[in-house]
C-alpha cells in the first residue's frame, strides 16, 4: 500500500489504522500527488490511500493520470473534499471507497474491508453473481433477518471463528483484538452482537488480581 497525504498527521494515522490490519503493508508515503506519480510510474502496488487537496499534482489528477497510463492501482480517498462536483468526479473514475475528514478508524478499516472483498470477488477465471452481489451491495445494507446495519458478514466471521477456537474459560476482547486485527472498540460491537443473538457468551473473570475481565465464548 502507498499513502499520498500532504498532512503529517494525517500521513501517520492512516499508517497506524493500515498496520492494524495484517493484511496490509505500508511501502511507501508521499506529501505530494508528483512524487507518487513518478513512483507508482516504475513500482507496482495494490492500493493507494489518497488524498485530494495537495501540492504539485491533486490526488484527483494523479488518479486521472494514473488511470490515462492505464496504471493498475486501487484508490481510496482520505480527503476533506466533499464538494459534489470533486465527489461525483473520482467515483466515476473508480475508486474503491471515499472516507471524509475526520475520520474513524473503524471506518477507515471498514473501506480496506471493500477493498479485500473488491479483490476477492475479481479472483480465479470467473466471476460469480453472489461475489458480485457482495462486491455492489452496500456495506453496511443487510437483510431483514441478517447481518445489522453497521457490521460487516466477513467481518463477524471472523470473530466468531476466535471465539470457536477459545479456550473454555472464554478470551478476552483484547485477545480478539489481537487475533483479528480489529480494534478492540469493534470487537466488542461484534461479540455484544453474538451474544445479543445468543451464539456467545460474556461473563466476567474477578480472579484476575486486579481490574475484573470480561470474557467471551462461542455457545454450541
Amino acid at each position: 500500500m502507498v499513502i499520498v497525504e500532504d498532512d503529517p498527521m494525517v500521513s501517520l494515522l492512516d499508517r497506524t489504522y493500515t498496520e492494524k490490519d495484517a493484511r496490509f503493508q505500508v511501502i511507501q508515503t508521499f506529501q505530494n500527488g508528483q512524487a507518487a506519480l513518478e513512483w507508482l510510474s516504475v513500482n507496482p502496488a495494490d492500493l493507494v490511500i489518497l488524498d485530494v487537496y495537495m501540492p504539485l499534482l491533486t490526488g484527483h489528477e494523479l488518479l486521472r493520470e494514473l488511470r490515462s497510463r492505464q496504471i493498475s492501482v486501487d484508490a481510496i480517498m482520505v480527503t476533506a473534499a466533499n464538494d459534489p462536483g470533486t465527489v461525483d468526479a473520482l467515483l466515476k473514475m473508480g475508486v474503491v471507497d471515499y472516507l471524509v475528514k475526520p475520520f474513524t478508524c473503524d471506518r477507515f478499516q471498514q473501506a480496506l474491508e471493500t477493498f479485500c472483498r473488491h479483490r476477492a470477488a475479481v479472483t480465479g477465471e470467473a466471476v460469480s453473481q453472489g461475489a458480485l452481489d457482495r462486491l455492489f451491495s452496500p456495506v453496511d445494507a443487510a437483510p431483514e433477518h441478517g447481518t445489522p446495519k453497521g457490521l460487516q458478514e466477513s467481518t463477524l466471521e471472523r470473530v466468531r471463528a476466535c471465539l470457536r477456537a477459545a479456550p473454555a474459560e472464554g478470551v478476552a476482547s483484547e485477545t480478539l483484538s489481537k487475533q483479528t486485527n480489529l480494534s478492540v472498540v469493534t470487537v466488542r460491537r461484534y461479540v455484544n452482537y453474538l451474544v445479543e443473538r445468543g451464539e456467545a457468551s460474556s461473563t466476567v473473570n474477578y480472579d484476575t488480581g486486579g481490574r475484573p475481565c470480561r470474557l467471551y465464548r462461542a455457545l454450541p
